[in-house]
């Protein structure tokens, strides 16, 4: 089973990959790069960027759905990369399914 220092270096991994994941960005993107927006391995927003040419011709649906699809995109792969982060220093638990 786990001892005390299993845990406690179990702990300590999972912080550096806490810490790790703030400084990783990935980014999102919608409408052939019309909207991209960034965030960080912790699932926050650090960033949007928005064409000029969107505002000329796209209407306010339009824009709402590009910065939706833009930010799921992104929140999705910063989702990705934290499971691989977190996959690669959890022990092999039968039964956890990691």
């Amino acid at each position: 089973m786990f001892g005390l220092d299993k845990l406690k270096d179990l702990k300590k991994n999972a912080e550096e990959v806490k810490a790790r994941l703030e400084r990783i960005e990935v980014t999102g993107v919608a409408g052939n790069d019309l909207v991209k927006v960034r965030c960080n391995g912790s699932r926050k927003l650090t960033h949007l960027e928005i064409q000029d040419s969107v505002f000329r011709t796209a209407d306010k649906d339009v824009l709402e759905r590009l910065i939706l699809e833009a930010s799921n995109d992104a929140l999705h792969q910063a989702e990705k990369l934290a499971e691989a982060e977190m996959r690669a220093i959890m022990p092999n638990i039968p039964g956890l399914g990691l």
